[in-house]
């Protein structure tokens, strides 16, 4: 079943001291999972940043999953993160536009993981920034069919945010004439063209100041 999941943390919310604390990060990462931020090519990635990153992709295979199976429940540690590749000239910087957009991810620089859970095999592609960190996930290794996109806004309010990221989605579709965002029963995001469902899934979300979507074109 095609699929999509994303999701995005602003790291400008976040608390920082009890991220580090054991009794916290231990819901989110599995000991080996805590284990992978002691490898020297993640000296670069602050400890905080690391769990929210975990906590990042495993929301997004969350969502993912949640598509094919609505009754599945979100436990982080269920979810373990077995592989993370980070680029050697990988460097934090600052957000320094206000919105990004791509298809696929070739051409930036990323994060990637594998995450196996039951029959399946997950892979995910993650940004960091200082300001925050988004992931994609897909049921493989090519993007090229993924859309995705991150934009700040001016507000932090839960209506807007939503209003926000709906209208982000549709300004970056291809063909966005008559088109609306609605939810199926168990929630879940879907595209509607004159109130038709379309065969594309979608992935939305949002925190603080930052929205942001995926969706998955058929191949």
């Amino acid at each position: 079943m095609l699929s999509t999941g994303n999701d995005i943390v602003s790291l400008n919310a976040i608390n920082v001291t009890r991220t580090k604390q054991p009794n916290f990060y231990s819901k989110i990462l599995t000991p080996t999972e805590t284990a992978l931020h002691q490898e020297p090519y993640f000296a670069t990635i602050p400890f905080e940043f690391f769990v929210w990153l975990l906590w990042s992709i495993k929301e997004s295979v969350f969502k993912y999953l949640q598509r094919i199976n609505p009754e599945i429940i979100f436990t982080p540690v269920k979810f373990e993160v077995t592989q993370l590749q980070i680029p050697a000239s990988f460097k934090i910087q600052a957000f320094n536009i206000k919105e990004l957009t791509g298809i696929g991810f070739d051409n930036i620089e990323t994060i990637k993981s594998i995450i196996p859970f039951g029959d399946y095999v997950l892979y995910s592609n993650s940004l960091i920034y200082n300001e925050f960190i988004s992931t994609v996930v897909n049921g493989a290794e090519d993007f090229s069919h993924t859309h995705w996109g991150v934009k700040q806004i001016d507000s932090s309010e839960v209506a807007i945010q939503s209003a926000e990221v709906r209208a982000f989605l549709i300004a970056n579709l291809k063909d966005n004439s008559n088109i609306s965002i609605g939810k199926n029963l168990p929630g879940i995001p879907i595209i509607l063209k004159d109130n038709i469902r379309l065969p594309i899934p979608v992935s939305l979300s949002h925190h603080q100041e930052f929205v942001a979507y995926s969706f998955q074109l058929p191949v």
